[in-house]
């Protein structure tokens, strides 16, 4: 067994890890390991380079030499400033914390405290904070060696996050002063280099502030990320630079093939996230953007005011989504807690899994519960996307849109952009304002029309209305004039594609990809009328019809003859004996092409609802001719990307820590795609094989 071999034995099934530290360090630690005799087993030992004593190597110990040499060499701390085990009194009690550095000054006197006992953040805080209180110690770090966390003490009262501790020869004000550019925020996400979610984040800010701050917490967090995704954007010229030298640097020094997505470049060309980190490292950004969505030593008055202002500066970039005197309810303190804790995180990035899950969290739960309504995971809207393989001037909608997940990843597959700060051209902005979305909840169209505003460069179609109830879309479409202004345009446009002039029943589009509530029944006559499946076998008007069977019908209605559908529906509907005239009428309509079994564990923890995605293509005498007799793709995901408890899962590198991939991403694991080649290839890839052969007519 090798030395690092020894490492990762005694960190196997423990919750430390060692993604955080670099080859370099890990092997030099690994270097002074010796295997000693203690009580009649083997056992690693270690010299302590502090205590300078051999001293047994359990998990925490490998992070805390791992961390203590960092301080000493990368920092500059010289060992007498450092103390392992120091006692805090907490009255007749007496803890110990795990690593202390002592003020310069005063030699007796805690300056950074480091806690590596608790390797669960929220316990890790937790333990931080009185050692605090009870110290005075003005910064603290928590660990676990794979993800980390630097707080200044504010006040008595919070913590405020910093992009990193100060190094012996610096001060906090030198830390928070630091001119910071978008290379910086590159090489510093506290997303990829943490190894947190933005929904960590906002769990920690709830913890902080926002629980007692008496607001709004969707509104407030809302208003953050739209300002702050307006900071980044204000940088895309220095994005252009960076993707310049990057794809130079990493192509030619790495010798691999570009990072692609729908057969088109990538958001960042390269081999993997350590050589993209490398190259950025290597550009000289002296003439980039200053990011203003900072802490840079402001008062927390200055601090607001200046946050306020670029928050005003957004609303006119991308209008319709806050009211025009909307400002921040927070107060100056709370909310620069907030900034410190979000100005690390980059959030253009490859995909919009990080932004969901934080706005899943954040948007009414009980409210979307009781709909039936779930943001649609990233990896599923994904395997959708490359098996209907949409292309560029097509039309596509989504009916029940949600936070826009269908529309987003459809634009990134016609125009190869991601979602990033990058400029895009004025022909992929014609293919962008061809993709529509539809959903009746406020506050997540909300959300949809911030990420397609970017996605699609200043427009979007995303609008609120109710899709099943079409024939009430005149009283907004006509009569209501703050939704005019703001979903009119884009209404405009989704009026030129109506089969019949004057009517909303019946559309052309090419795709549509959904997935629609499927809790509740609809009861109300006048919306069941409306509908073929509202009324039984002896045309009879049924009382109730479930939610997403009128979605079923509505959605065909959508599609022009030929057009290809995705739906998400829930699996009773496909073996229900009781739902055979559902089956029936979706194969009057159009050939099955395929129905994919999600795993269990897929909308969890909201629901545990089995469900199935089902795609059809409307017959056509020309795209899809009907025939009596077709093969159906059939597939079951075994690995659905997500534990019993609905947290994702993610894949891990060959020593067990989460592994990035080239965009700085956690991969989820699951068997639906490869993941651009991340991943074996899944069920989307065993599709296209089958539709190529079935010579269908978008996979010819």
């Amino acid at each position: 067994m090798t030395q690092e071999d020894i490492i990762q034995t005694i960190l196997k099934d423990s919750n430390y890890h060692l993604s955080l530290f670099s080859d370099d360090e890990i092997a030099a630690l690994s270097n002074k390991i010796n295997i000693k005799e203690s009580k009649s087993r083997k056992m690693p030992f270690v010299v302590c380079i502090i205590r300078g004593k051999d001293i047994p190597l359990k998990p925490e110990e490998v992070v805390r030499q791992l961390y203590a040499a960092r301080l000493i060499e990368q920092y500059g701390y010289p060992k007498k400033r450092l103390a392992f085990e120091y006692p805090v009194n907490f009255g007749r009690e007496k803890k110990s914390a795990d690593i202390v550095v002592f003020d310069k000054d005063r030699p007796d006197t805690p300056y950074i405290i480091v806690e590596l006992k608790k390797p669960k953040l929220k316990d890790g805080k937790d333990q931080l904070r009185s050692y605090r209180n009870a110290t005075g110690a003005p910064m603290s770090v928590w660990t676990n060696g794979e993800k980390i966390s630097h707080y200044h003490r504010k006040d008595p009262n919070y913590f405020e996050d910093i992009t990193d501790i100060p190094k012996a020869s610096q001060s906090i004000k030198d830390i928070l002063s630091e001119r910071f550019t978008l290379k910086d925020l590159i090489i510093k996400d506290k997303l990829a280099n943490e190894r947190k979610s933005l929904k960590d984040i906002i769990l920690e800010m709830e913890d902080e502030v926002l629980a007692n701050a008496g607001v709004d917490v969707f509104e407030e967090v809302f208003k953050l990320i739209f300002t702050k995704l307006y900071d980044e954007f204000l940088s895309q010229k220095d994005k252009d630079i960076i993707n310049y030298f990057t794809k130079q640097v990493t192509q030619t020094a790495v010798g691999e093939p570009v990072a692609t997505y729908g057969n088109k470049p990538g958001y960042f060309d390269g081999s993997d996230y350590d050589a993209l980190n490398a190259a950025v490292s290597g550009i000289d950004d002296e003439g980039f953007r200053v990011m203003e969505f900072r802490n840079s030593g402001q008062t927390d008055t200055e601090l607001k005011n200046k946050i306020q202002g670029l928050f005003d500066q957004a609303k006119s970039q991308w209008p319709g989504v806050f009211a025009d005197g909307s400002v921040f309810e927070l107060s100056d303190s709370h909310l620069a807690i907030c900034i410190a804790s979000l100005q690390d995180v980059k959030l253009f990035n490859s995909n919009l899994l990080v932004v969901d899950e934080a706005f899943e969290y954040l948007v009414n739960k009980s409210a979307k519960g009781e709909k039936g309504q779930y943001f649609t995971p990233r990896h599923i809207i994904d395997m959708c996307v490359k098996m209907l393989n949409p292309k560029a001037g097509e039309y596509m909608i989504d009916t029940a849109s949600g936070s826009c997940g269908f529309p987003v990843h459809t634009i990134f597959q016609i125009t190869g952009h991601l979602f990033t700060n990058a400029e895009i051209s004025e022909k992929d902005k014609e293919y962008v304002l061809k993709v529509f979305g539809i959903d009746f909840d406020e506050k997540t169209v909300r959300v949809a029309r911030t990420l397609n505003l970017i996605a699609g460069d200043g427009e979007t179609n995303v609008l609120h209305l109710n899709a099943l109830d079409y024939e009430r879309w005149d009283d907004k479409t006509e009569n209501d004039k703050k939704w005019i202004k703001t979903y009119g345009k884009g209404f405009e446009r989704l009026e030129k594609l109506r089969a019949e002039k004057g009517e909303n029943k019946y559309f052309n589009f090419d795709i549509l990809m959904a997935n629609p509530p499927f809790a509740g029944d609809i009861k109300e006559n006048r919306i069941l009328h409306q509908y073929e499946l509202g009324f039984n076998a002896n045309n009879k008007a049924q009382s109730k019809v479930g939610r997403d069977i009128l979605f079923i019908e509505r959605n065909l209605d959508f599609l022009k003859p030929g057009g290809r559908m995705a739906i998400v529906l829930p699996q009773g509907r496909f073996n229900n004996t009781s739902d055979k005239p559902i089956r029936e009428f979706i194969a009057q309509h159009g050939r099955i092409l395929a129905v994919v079994g999600l795993h269990g564990n897929t909308f969890k923890p909201h629901t545990g609802t089995k469900t199935s995605v089902l795609f059809i293509q409307k017959w056509d005498d020309k795209l899809c001719p009907k025939v009596e007799d077709y093969p159906i793709f059939f597939a079951v995901s075994e690995k659905g990307g997500k534990d019993n408890s609905g947290d994702y899962v993610y894949v891990k590198n060959g020593t067990g820590q989460d592994k990035l991939d080239k965009n700085g991403h956690l991969i989820v694991d699951h068997d639906l795609h490869n993941h651009n080649g991340e991943l074996s290839d899944g069920i989307a890839e065993a599709f296209i094989k089958f539709a190529k052969k079935e010579k269908l007519s978008f996979w010819k």
